[in-house]
């Protein structure tokens, strides 16, 4: 009788013996679900468009299964691999068979080994020169001991262990609308007893450029540009302020903006001057230095477009340079001349803007070639400029144009400051940007007539374009990999299955435990 009255509450209530399986979900949640996640600043890679062709990355939003570089398999993956394990041919099957790619960059690039630096540098540049249809991260990361693991391990692993999910929340680039490439001018004004007074123009981009914006600092490129500028416009600026010391010619001082995209700030300021009809100061120029990574060698290159002609002022110049560089044993000043391709879309050199508009130009760099991959990289840190070559740099070219005594402290304070944000031509393009505010207030101190230009690009056929977005942050989740949902869910069916076929057969199952319970009383007796 009451055998029957189980057996019905059995069969009656058998929905709410699902609740068994409520331990197993508890089982395998995590204990903590906060530490199943993690939130950190990531880097996305360059997007601009320059001249109509579009660079960097294209997308930003990432929501996808975390793999490493030899486990991935398809676009539902995001690949996270350390920079020194990633390689060109890695990147190019990514780029194509991916859908995201987080790229983990050492905690201190200061400390990389020649091998890797230069590994870096080849790939960076490498990546900056395409269009990639996937977002692109990178993100900073303490060295860990990588621990191999057996086969039976790793099959372990893949069906028990963890995986990540990458989530990176973010709507699709949108074009900057109001970006302004900002360039500050400034003069002195010389004196000449014949009132026959030429002009000189010294002239520094201030962005910079490397693989990710918000990574781009710039010390060399073109810090040590700007900081030699601003010294040169420290130290005349006291010599004209007094006319017996006064030099017999003018001095244009211009901090370009659009450096890094093709000298955008120098072809906007020189249309503007050269094309207004009032005439303009540079109309008769001597020549135009241009000033351009100065901490790298031990070599000062002089890069012209076309030689300077004997007895001209470029060539005096250039006199000057070696002889002020004699005064120190290992540093040698070389000419290198470049023609200009005008087939090429992309300039190699910012002096070639102005020669182009047939002045009399070149630039400075201890760089002698223009496709030096230390121009563009985010290794261009603090760390990595020499400090004490950028100074006695700064020595030589000042003692070329008339000989002083530089500002050590003046120096450094410059140096510190620009390395303190980083300077990508898309970050400086607010409107009152601060950096640019601070670099007009300081001509303003030292120098007459100071203006601030703005190359701003066309609405209907853009020389340039940026877009929003250089940073964000990631979720990474602590997920089971899909093979463990698969196993896991072969197990429940298994259980609800057996507990299904105990409860349906328990008036069996329960005569043969009866069965057997009277045969081994019987037997006991005997």
């Amino acid at each position: 009788m009451w055998l029957e009255e189980v057996d019905e509450i059995l069969r009656g209530y058998l929905p709410y013996y699902l609740l068994i399986v409520l331990p197993i979900f508890i089982i395998v949640s995590p204990a903590n679900p906060v530490s199943a996640s993690s939130e950190f600043p990531v880097y996305r890679m360059q997007h601009y468009d320059l001249h109509g062709v579009a660079h960097g990355c294209r997308s930003a939003g990432i929501n996808l299964e975390a793999r490493s570089l030899t486990s991935w398999s398809s676009p539902r993956h995001c690949v996270v691999a350390k920079l020194k394990d990633l390689t060109i041919e890695n990147f190019r099957n990514i780029k194509l068979k991916a859908g995201a790619l987080l790229i983990m960059l050492p905690e201190d690039l200061s400390n990389l080994s020649t091998e890797d630096r230069q590994h870096f540098l080849v790939l960076e540049n490498a990546l900056i020169a395409q269009e990639i249809s996937i977002p692109v991260y990178f993100v900073h990361y303490s060295n860990t001991n990588d621990m191999s693991k057996s086969a039976a391990e790793a099959m372990f692993s893949s069906i028990a262990a963890n995986g990540y999910q990458i989530v990176v929340s973010s709507s699709n680039p949108s074009i900057k609308t109001d970006a302004k490439v900002a360039t500050v001018q400034g003069h002195l004004a010389g004196y000449s007893a014949d009132g026959k007074i030429s002009t000189i123009a010294i002239v520094a981009h201030y962005d910079s450029f490397g693989i990710a914006p918000d990574l781009s600092f710039g010390a060399d490129s073109n810090g040590s540009g700007v900081v030699i500028l601003l010294e040169l416009v420290r130290l005349f600026s006291g010599l004209y302020s007094e006319v017996k010391t006064r030099g017999k010619y003018n001095i244009v001082f211009l901090l370009t903006g659009g450096g890094k995209i093709n000298y955008q700030g120098s072809k906007k300021w020189l249309e503007d001057q050269l094309d207004a009809l009032d005439g303009s100061i540079i109309q008769e120029a001597s020549y135009v230095m241009c000033l351009d990574t100065l901490a790298t060698s031990d070599s000062i290159y002089m890069h012209v477009s076309k030689p300077p002609k004997e007895g001209s002022q470029a060539a005096m110049f250039f006199k000057e340079l070696k002889a002020a560089s004699e005064g120190y044993p290992s540093v040698t000043a070389d000419g290198v001349h470049k023609k200009i391709n005008l087939a090429d879309d992309i300039l190699g050199w910012e002096h070639e803007r102005y020669s182009i508009r047939r002045l009399p130009a070149f630039t400075l760099s201890t760089l002698r070639n223009h496709k030096d991959f230390q121009r563009s990289t985010i290794l261009d840190t603090r760390e990595n400029l020499n400090f004490d070559r950028l100074v006695r740099n700064t020595k030589i070219i000042a003692e070329a144009l008339a000989r002083h005594d530089i500002n050590t402290e003046h120096i450094e304070a410059w140096v510190d400051y620009l390395i303190s944000q980083p300077r990508s031509p898309q970050l400086l393009s607010n409107k009152d940007n601060t950096l640019v505010t601070i670099l007009k207030d300081t001509f303003n101190k030292y120098l007459r007539d100071v203006k601030i230009s703005y190359a701003i690009p066309d609405k209907r056929d853009p020389d340039f374009q940026f877009y929003e977005v250089t940073r964000g942050m990631v979720n990474v989740y602590s997920v089971k990999p899909a093979v463990f949902d698969l196993v896991l869910t072969l197990a429940i069916i298994l259980y609800l299955g057996a507990i299904y076929l105990f409860i349906d057969h328990f008036s069996l199952l329960y005569g043969i435990a009866c069965a057997l319970t009277a045969s081994r009383k019987v037997k006991t007796n005997n």
